[in-house]
């Protein structure tokens, strides 16, 4: 009998619904385990592959715990605030909030169809004031400890979207990260949180936490942290003076002259008029381009004279001070002193524009470059002469500071998160700006700022919430004098950097989360989803985590103990794109085959942080084992009224095709149990396909006991990863309740996984010839006897000579022959 998927499905999500049986009790934290995939933005596109490829596999993982005992929490929301939804409206005239509540409607409904066991009780979306009202508590607390600032500042901005970036949006091309459009460079009033804050924390943690490797790695760079010195120079003819940060202090006598961003305060100051025009255009040019154009290496330098000169307090000489893009304000002091000779940027500098080069570190005889960036001894170094690097840099750093001319410094390289966007939809910033009493927090007892819905959303390069006259006037909750509302929206990184904590208990009106809850259930043990969220929200999420356990609202430091990133499925080779017409609609699928069928195959793809390529004639060997597998278990509808379930059977009274069986079920169970742990999902159903076949050829030749153990595991198994089926099969041989709630534990039995016997593969030159069945750890001597006796082992070594016969114990043995 065919599986009649479609009444199956929706008998089983009908009764999980009714039934509540994934509705988590929370208050019970003896096997608790949080499972969380990143949420979804509720796009008009719906639920596509990627998707389905995220929460799938996630789901599976996490059934197969709760059938293993533990008390699995495993939310789902809606990130659902974000410039999609205003450019749609744009486009269509359609109300960001119209759409985004109908797209949150179906795509629940698909969530539901694919049969994951979310805890529905759980459900958030990020775009009404009851969520976003604490982003705005969440911003005063911020602003309360200083750590949300305001100023003016250069900005990415891109001219598409209409909004401010953070560096963390731009691409390594200097694109947006969402449209693809060059990013501008303008000077804005722009909201920061003060990230930078908690750069040394951030950057530790990342040793306590299990994520990928190269995650791990992206935030350390990001972060970037320098251990250096700030030196101080005069400048000539002038009181000011300016400050550098450099990790090199040991080559300032190579120091031969200074560099300053163009943005540099004292630019205007200390040029003078000989260079006053030049400097002026090059500013000019300097002010559309990105950090990225700035920074790059492969770029031709390029900068101006000052006229102005500073000494270098080392040699005592004064050396030119120049601008040059390379140089930013934003990083370090916005100055550095320039040593061509151990600095590849510098050199190509100076050697453009004629400056002096000294090498203060002696390179190998057989060195044939320019800059010499390596170990060695300090040379035209005055009292440094002779020293290594590492102790010239100790010893100068004691120089500066006895003369209070420098001292020891550390710098980082991220920045402080900008978070203010000129968008509409998204959470308004809860200040308003007073001519009396100038800028002034929103009161926590006047929470949420509400977003108007009449907007006008016409793209202009302001905020479109200034077009909105009853929202942007207001009174000053200080002095009660007229004031304006600040009309722009926080970035939506806000929003996900801590709706991990609020899923707890959504509806919760007293905080912003349930503290007492989040205690026990924080940090998440498992999360799931994209590795392109590395620099922003995974990091964004672990700052504001600290920030809440400063202010004793969580008990740990950091957000989520363990990360899995998933791969990307691609169709013929390239990533799915409605551009290049290769999106699979999985709807399509899931109606022919069905959610757990299309589930499997995404599994059975490849491994899954890598991905794997589409293919439609793939699925079909997936539905052939789902076929097989039921009817396998309808040949045996309800045995558990003819004998009862045992947690092992004795191996010494089985026959040998039970004994083989029994074994094999047991195998496959610790085989299983280890690949789905790791998310190994394409070999675990491998497991179940090569068992499949077993239970298939020998079953009718056991004892009834030994059916009901082989296929209780067997739908164990299968439960958590084509749960629909696995349901229906539990049902089927027996059992009332859902496989979900049985208290029946399926654990391995250790004498089972005794080998007595291994297969031992046969080569002649290398090729597969045979496989033999010899006792375990058996004599090379009864090996090779047993070799040479197979059949197309004589074939094919047969009038040829022998040159060495190699015996891998319990694996190969391999004939070389000529």
């Amino acid at each position: 009998m065919k599986y009649p998927h479609s009444e199956v499905e929706a008998k089983w999500q009908k009764f999980w619904e009714e039934n509540k049986i994934f509705n988590t009790d929370l208050t019970d934290i003896e096997k608790k385990l949080y499972c969380l995939v990143m949420f979804i933005y509720p796009s008009g596109s719906k639920l596509h592959c990627g998707h389905w490829y995220n929460y799938g596999p996630t789901d599976s993982w996490a059934r197969f715990k709760k059938l293993q005992g533990f008390n699995v929490f495993e939310p789902m929301g809606y990130d659902a605030f974000g410039l999609p939804a205003e450019n749609y409206a744009i486009k269509t005239g359609v109300h960001p909030q119209d759409s985004t509540f109908e797209n949150i409607k179906d795509i629940r409904n698909q969530l539901k169809a694919m049969g994951c066991m979310y805890d529905w009780n759980a459900e958030l979306m990020t775009c009404v004031p009851e969520y976003y009202k604490w982003n705005q508590w969440l911003f005063l607390q911020l602003y309360k400890k200083g750590l949300a600032y305001r100023k003016n500042a250069p900005v990415n901005w891109c001219p598409s979207c209409q909004t401010v970036l953070a560096n963390e949006q731009v691409e390594n091309d200097g694109t947006c990260e969402r449209c693809g459009t060059p990013v501008e460079q303008k000077n804005l009033t722009q909201w920061f949180f003060k990230i930078t804050e908690y750069a040394e924390e951030l950057l530790d943690g990342i040793e306590k936490i299990d994520w990928p490797e190269k995650t791990k790695s992206m935030q350390r760079n990001w972060i970037g942290k320098s251990i250096g010195a700030e030196i101080i120079f005069t400048i000539d003819g002038f009181d000011e003076t300016l400050t550098v940060f450099t990790t090199r202090p040991d080559t300032i006598f190579g120091a031969t002259y200074m560099v300053i961003s163009p943005e540099h305060p004292l630019v205007e100051k200390i040029t003078t008029d000989e260079y006053r025009t030049a400097v002026n255009i090059y500013r000019n040019e300097v002010k559309n381009k990105t950090e990225i154009d700035r920074t790059s290496t492969a770029k031709e330098k390029t900068g101006e004279f000052t006229g102005a000169y500073a000494f270098n307090p080392a040699t005592k000489k004064l050396i030119p001070i120049w601008i040059a893009d390379y140089v930013l304000m934003t990083y370090g002091t916005g100055a550095i002193m320039a040593v061509p000779g151990q600095d590849e940027r510098d050199w190509e500098f100076a050697e453009k524009f004629g400056l002096p080069i000294v090498r203060t570190v002696q390179p190998p005889d057989d060195f044939e470059g320019k800059a010499y960036v390596g170990d060695g001894e300090a040379i035209n170094s005055d009292f440094l002469n002779g020293l290594n690097i590492s102790e010239a840099k100790e010893k100068i750093i004691n120089w500066l500071e006895e003369n209070n001319i420098g001292e020891s410094k550390i710098n980082y390289r991220i920045r402080d998160w900008l978070i203010s966007r000129q968008r509409y939809w998204g959470t308004p910033i809860p200040v308003v700006y007073c001519e009396k009493c100038g800028e002034v927090p929103v009161p926590e007892d006047q929470l949420p700022v509400e977003l108007p819905y009449d907007v006008d959303f016409k793209p202009d390069g302001g905020s479109p919430l200034a077009r909105n006259e009853s929202f942007v006037n207001t009174v000053c909750p200080k002095c009660g004098s007229d004031a304006q509302r600040d009309v722009d929206t926080m970035d939506t990184f806000v929003d996900s950097s801590w709706y991990y904590l609020r899923y707890l208990n959504p509806k919760f009106d007293k905080a912003i989360f349930d503290k007492d809850l989040a205690e026990k259930w924080t940090p998440v043990d498992m999360y799931v989803g994209g590795a392109e969220h590395a620099t922003m929200h995974l990091l964004y999420a672990r700052f504001i985590h600290k920030f809440l356990r400063d202010i004793n609202l969580v008990n740990s430091d950091e957000p989520f103990n363990k990360l899995i990133h998933q791969g990307t499925i691609t169709n013929k080779g390239a990533k799915m794109s409605k551009s290049r017409g290769n999106v699979v609609n999985p709807d399509k699928f899931i109606e022919d085959y069905g959610s757990d069928v299309f589930r499997m195959y995404l599994m059975f793809m490849g491994p899954y942080e890598l991905g794997g390529d589409w293919s439609d004639k793939g699925i079909v060997g997936v539905d052939r084992f789902v076929q097989r597998s039921y009817s396998l278990i309808k040949n045996f509808d309800n045995i558990k009224n003819i004998t009862e379930s045992v947690e092992r059977l004795p191996l010494d009274k089985l026959t040998d095709i039970e004994a083989s069986i029994y074994k094999k079920v047991n195998i496959s169970l610790v085989k299983f149990t280890r690949e789905v742990e790791n998310f190994r999902f394409n070999t675990a159903v491998a497991v179940l396909m090569e068992l499949l076949n077993e239970l298939t050829k020998n079953i009718d030749d056991v004892s009834d006991e030994v059916k009901l153990y082989s296929l209780e595991r067997f739908v164990y198994m299968i439960a958590s990863l084509a749960p629909h089926l696995g349901e229906e099969c539990w049902s089927i041989i027996g059992n009332v309740n859902s496989i979900y709630k049985s208290e029946f534990k399926f654990e391995v039995d250790p004498e089972a996984l005794v080998v007595d016997n291994v297969t031992i593969g046969v080569q002649v030159n290398g090729k597969m010839r045979g496989t033999i069945e010899i006792p375990l750890d058996s004599d090379e001597s009864v090996v090779k006897e047993a070799a040479w006796n197979e059949e197309k082992v004589k074939n094919h070594t047969s009038g040829k000579t022998v040159v060495k016969e190699i015996y891998v114990k319990n694996k190969i043995y391999n004939i070389v022959v000529k």
